[in-house]
């Protein structure tokens, strides 16, 4: 049994309008007309990749997450259910609106709804985005990644380690709080999850095909006020160079270009020791306290010369040597 991919995520919020202007014309991403009190977008031929519903509750709704094959389904049934976790399977109305051929529905320790999906639909119309981009890296490395928020680690750990078969990528103090980054394919990390003692949906990200596509997003964010949560910077441990914007429910949407490929069959975990960015990404909202270290853990860095390797800048390079 193996999860393979992040398929796809839904949110909560009462601001359709907003969410459709930064769902398309700083993320890029194709609206899809549903119908109804809900917004649907594309990333790629899939028919559906974020769904945006006009309801109340939490903001993060659903991660939708895609299972290698249908007998999967059946064995993490099984699994879940001798640990003591409620599952219960789709109904043929949600799988059609999910565009999955089938479904399965459980909750994570802190409440999170997780459908484990098999199939997700494709169509053979072109992506159409929403604004002039080179397109989102997606195909098997699935839709991007989720980071979560959470009141207990080992719990949640337990949970898509040992449930849901997640591999640990790396995990560290960054800097404040403990973090544990997790991996279901060839894609860093395509989960990571805060333990901050809090329940909630921190962000997720969009990988673009072009360095491009994410300065000039920048330049755009950029000219809306307190739209720059994390300033330009590229991270220490997956080496994305990105900007986290901030979205109309008030979590946040890295993007992202050049993101690390790592060999699941041979990757073993490490602990992070350097802090969560190689250079950039201050974080205009956190305390000054908090501020002033994860800017000093920079500038050691920078005193240290501490870089990403020269290769990654180009990921597809990047990706052929992750082969060898």
């Amino acid at each position: 049994m193996s999860t393979a991919a992040l398929a796809y995520l839904g949110v909560r919020s009462d601001k359709l309008e907003d969410w459709n202007d930064f769902a398309c014309n700083l993320l890029g991403m194709q609206q899809v007309d549903r119908g109804g009190k809900s917004l649907s977008y594309r990333m790629d031929n899939f028919e559906q990749r974020l769904l945006v519903s006009d309801e109340p509750g939490d903001t993060l709704s659903f991660m939708g997450w895609e299972v290698a094959g249908e007998d999967d389904l059946e064995g993490f049934a099984t699994k879940l259910d001798a640990a003591g976790v409620e599952v219960d399977w789709g109904s043929s109305e949600l799988a059609d609106r999910r565009f999955v051929e089938r479904l399965l529905v459980c909750h994570d320790p802190d409440g999170n709804r997780v459908e484990l999906v098999w199939k997700p639909m494709r169509t053979s119309d072109p992506f159409v985005p929403g604004r002039t981009i080179s397109g989102f890296k997606t195909g098997p490395l699935g839709m991007g990644h989720a980071v979560l928020h959470v009141t207990d680690i080992e719990k949640q750990l337990a949970f898509y380690r040992d449930l849901l078969g997640f591999e640990l990528t790396d995990f560290g103090n960054m800097p404040l709080v403990p973090i544990h980054f997790l991996h279901v394919n060839g894609r860093h990390h395509s989960l990571a999850m805060i333990a901050s003692g809090q329940k909630g949906f921190h962000h997720f990200m969009v990988e673009f095909q072009s360095l491009d596509d994410v300065g000039q997003g920048y330049d755009l964010a950029g000219a809306t006020e307190d739209r720059v949560g994390f300033t330009l910077g590229r991270h220490t441990n997956d080496f994305m160079t990105s900007f986290y914007a901030r979205t109309p429910s008030g979590f946040f949407v890295e993007n992202g270009w050049g993101g690390r490929i790592i060999d699941p069959e041979t990757w073993q975990p490490v602990e992070l020791f350097d802090g969560p960015s190689l250079w950039g990404h201050d974080w205009v909202d956190l305390p000054d306290e908090a501020r002033t270290m994860a800017r000093n853990f920079r500038i050691d860095l920078a005193s240290r010369g501490v870089q990403s390797p020269p290769f990654i800048d180009c990921p597809w390079l990047f990706e052929q040597v992750a082969k060898t």
